[in-house]
């Protein structure tokens, strides 16, 4: 992107790779996680991505793959829908290269996806296959923007479009969920069954479909990407804290590795992306949800 950074991550417009987050418009706070434009001027992009939310990614030039916990391999497309992610998926692709993307909170991805929420896990689609050609021209008006400025206008006003296709998700439930995973850093599955007032087997139906994940893999995926991302900015992991989350060090390590790609020794030493991520969505900290900006 040739137009200065509205809020740069630590990286410098001249280097070859460089990674910008921004919040969404506040009317989609509890839709859209968070946007994000990458710049990779580099002959090949290969990175690991760590467990996430879904996302939508409009690339410049469809020329790469993820490849999922399984094996799974997806081509990508100028347009990918990537559902939730139970682990690390790996993601390669040929530079130079825009992405231009969003991620996805859990009311969000229900909305867009109906009852097909929770079909996507460790998957993904091309988004033409659910929007038709229209989606091109989106792609085409979002390479063509003059600057950032432009391109948010345009993504805000996409994801107000593409939500109206169906009925909204039940928001009190989500923010329920979220408060629960934010709140502790080992959430247990006891405590957001008292919260929801529901029995276990609705809770673990209703999380599977929103989130993608049953309630127990949920809690550990968070659990493991606060601890990694606590490490990938340099922070000191309180020993009570993780003890409380961990029952030792090769429980971290095994969780971490899983979830995320890499040991923690490897996070204490981050790739030039890791480190984009990690800071990034920190200095997002009060403008989007905790379970974005701390994990």
């Amino acid at each position: 992107m040739s137009d200065k950074p509205l809020s740069p991550t630590g990286v410098d417009g001249d280097t070859p790779f460089e990674l910008q987050y921004f919040p969404p418009d506040p009317d989609l706070a509890e839709m859209v996680s968070s946007f994000y434009f990458v710049r990779i001027d580099m002959p090949l992009f290969d990175e690991s991505e760590r467990a996430d939310r879904p996302q939508f990614r409009i690339m410049s030039v469809a020329e790469g793959e993820y490849i999922f916990p399984d094996g799974h391999v997806f081509p990508a497309k100028r347009a990918t829908i990537i559902g939730p992610t139970s682990g690390s998926v790996r993601a390669r692709g040929k530079g130079p290269l825009r992405i231009y993307g969003f991620g996805m909170m859990p009311a969000g991805w229900a909305t867009l996806m109906g009852d097909h929420a929770d079909k996507l896990t460790d998957r993904a689609m091309d988004a033409a296959d659910l929007f038709g050609d229209w989606i091109d021209a989106v792609v085409e008006a979002l390479i063509a923007a003059e600057d950032t400025e432009e391109r948010l206008v345009i993504g805000n006003n996409f994801v107000r479009e593409i939500l109206k296709k169906n009925e909204p998700a039940p928001v009190w439930f989500t923010r329920t969920v979220d408060k629960w995973l934010t709140e502790s850093v080992s959430p247990q599955v006891p405590a957001l069954v008292d919260a929801t007032g529901m029995s276990i087997r609705s809770v673990e139906r209703m999380t599977k479909h929103y989130y993608g994940l049953s309630p127990r893999m949920l809690a550990r995926k968070y659990r493991a990407v606060r601890a990694a991302s606590a490490i990938a900015r340099g922070e000191t992991l309180d020993d009570a804290e993780m003890g409380d989350a961990f029952y030792d060090q090769s429980h971290l390590i095994r969780e971490i590795k899983r979830f995320t790609g890499a040991t923690p020794g490897q996070l204490a030493r981050p790739s030039r992306y890791t480190e984009a991520t990690t800071k990034g969505r920190k200095e997002m900290t009060g403008k989007v949800s905790p379970l974005v900006s701390d994990t």
